[in-house]
């Protein structure tokens, strides 16, 4: 047997492995993580709950998932999402987004026959999770086969008429032009640009939670955040290949794991959504350093710097790791020294420079740099240069200090009467 013949048994032994753990879990109930549509019938044909949609442009699949407000998503309370503040978004969409009520927002996924994007790849199963007065709903569009993609798109477009904003997770980058090209193959409009604002929360949670935790996946921040553990949920990279079997074999009892990882996922970004966003609005109320951090970083960039200087004492002062905290007291003297807080900014590389860290030469050299040019003091500059040269020999210092003893010796010239060269 090669190489290929065994990659090939070994992925198919994954999928029925993920298939048993899914029929064993699912013996005697078909609700999913929440409840199914009530009364949705199960084709014996396909095995999937849901009914077929006739549109002028054929016809595809639709199930919807129902997730009731008095259930709870990990620590999330499912039916606070219908009390979010209609303004919830605007800070970290920095004011771009509509000032909505949270029925206005639609929770787009997207499942599809491979991870790389580009024209040939489709998307077969599309989700859009929305916040009701009753609870959280997950319409699902699925194309039993390729010719059933226009269709599956018509109705997207129709379902998503009365949504403002978009929410996605990597949707920027991936989901949404994703779709546009295939509504572009299909000669059809995009539905996207009608809308208000696209909120990517990728990118919040990133700003939030990338120095605290290894990696910032959905389903991570789902485990980490929420406290919502998963059990036989399906590999992402093995869900092209259930549903190549699928269009292969035509039993879909194998993709329902699919259409449930889908419907998780749609709701923990609808959960995340209600943390992610107030935490832009009120950064103040962060306790843990590294989330701090994450913040006042973000601040600098679109904020005022002072705002963001409170931010990076907090996180100083909340406890960082010990590569973080060096990095951060070396930020905030670049920051003191923007803001024009001379003092303070060399206090901090005085600190800085004094003791073992990995900014301690860049500290001595720019205590140099202030000897030189601000307080007009060459030998005092020339002490701290020779001082970065005993912990790194460079030759950009040794070319300073050859500099400053020019320098040096031109002084005492000038000083002793001597010719001035």
């Amino acid at each position: 047997m090669n190489d290929l013949q065994q990659q090939l048994e070994a992925l198919r032994e994954r999928v029925a492995r993920v298939n048993q753990r899914f029929a064993e879990k699912h013996a005697n109930s078909e609700k999913c993580s929440g409840a199914a549509a009530e009364g949705a019938p199960d084709p014996h044909e396909h095995g999937l709950s849901g009914q077929p949609v006739e549109t002028e442009h054929g016809s595809h699949w639709e199930t919807e998932m129902f997730y009731p407000s008095h259930r709870r998503h990990g620590t999330a309370d499912i039916g606070a999402l219908a009390d979010l503040p209609h303004d919830l978004l605007q800070a970290i969409s920095e004011g771009a987004a509509p000032a909505v009520p949270p029925t206005e927002w639609a929770f787009l996924d997207t499942e599809t026959t491979g991870l790389a994007g580009g024209t040939g790849t489709c998307a077969f199963l599309v989700g859009v999770g929305r916040i009701t007065a009753e609870g959280f709903r997950v319409r699902q569009f699925f194309m039993r086969d390729y010719g059933e993609e226009a269709s599956l798109l018509a109705a997207l477009t129709e379902h998503l008429q009365p949504f403002r904003v978009l929410i996605t997770y990597n949707g920027r980058t991936f989901d949404q032009p994703l779709l546009e090209t295939r509504y572009r193959m299909n000669r059809a409009r995009p539905p996207f640009s009608r809308m208000d604002h696209h909120v990517d929360l990728l990118y919040g949670a990133r700003r939030l939670w990338k120095l605290r935790y290894e990696s910032c996946r959905l389903v991570e921040l789902e485990t980490q955040v929420l406290g919502y553990e998963r059990v036989g949920d399906v590999p992402g990279s093995i869900i092209p290949a259930l549903y190549f079997d699928y269009i292969r074999t035509r039993r879909g009892a194998p993709l329902k794991p699919v259409f449930e990882h889908n419907a998780l996922d749609i709701l923990t970004l609808a959960c995340l959504t209600g943390i992610v966003p107030q935490v832009f609005r009120s950064p103040r109320e962060l306790r843990h350093g590294v989330e701090i951090l994450g913040m006042a970083r973000w601040m600098l960039q679109t904020g005022d710097p002072a705002d963001a200087r409170v931010l990076f004492e907090r996180a100083v002062n909340a406890g960082l790791p010990d590569d973080l905290l060096f990095r951060t007291l070396w930020e905030l003297t670049a920051l003191d020294r923007k803001l024009g807080d001379h003092e303070r900014c060399l206090t901090g590389r005085t600190d800085l420079a004094g003791a073992k860290n990995p900014y301690r030469v860049r500290a001595m050299e720019e205590l140099a740099k202030h000897a030189e040019h601000r307080t007009k003091d060459p030998a005092r500059a020339l002490e701290w240069t020779r001082a970065a040269i005993e912990h790194e020999d460079t030759p950009e210092l040794r070319h300073r200090e050859e500099r400053l003893l020019r320098r040096a010796a031109k002084h005492r010239s000038t000083a002793a009467g001597g010719p001035v060269l």
